[in-house]
């Protein structure tokens, strides 16, 4: 039953993504020209959405599905570590068209061409994960 709720959750964001625009290759190349605000203003709303939700997560001690704690892990500060990872998310992103999201919603609406892209992404997750243990974490 679980699954089908996960499902649904992610039918709904995919539509959300779809119909918001986010998924729009045309809305991603207006973003990377500074042409248009539309995407900074959904990714400004969804950043301030999961602040305000994991603030609430923390004071409330809300616990997931499963009724296990949910641990919010401190991360290193790195500049050259997030700076690198950036650049390369963001020629990826701007290569490709979308990113890992509007991907999958990007297929289920018929552009099937983005499946080059989602196996780009595959196989760069893949290589991260033959190549982290040698990478400074």
């Amino acid at each position: 039953m679980k699954k089908l709720a996960y499902l649904f959750v992610g039918m709904i964001f995919g539509i959300g993504m779809f119909k918001s625009g986010a998924a729009s290759w045309f809305r991603i190349y207006e973003m990377f020209q500074f042409d248009s605000f539309h995407m900074y203003g959904i990714m400004g709303t969804a950043l301030t959405i999961a602040v305000i939700a994991t603030q609430i997560i923390k004071k409330k001690n809300i616990k997931d599905f499963s009724g296990n704690p949910i641990i919010f892990t401190p991360k290193d500060m790195s500049i050259p570590r997030y700076l690198f990872g950036g650049i390369i998310f963001g020629l990826g992103w701007a290569l490709g068209g979308a990113c890992p999201g509007p991907m999958f919603a990007n297929f289920g609406a018929g552009f099937y061409s983005i499946i080059f892209a989602i196996i780009g992404a595959l196989l760069g997750t893949w290589v991260y994960g033959l190549v982290r243990k040698y990478l400074p974490h």
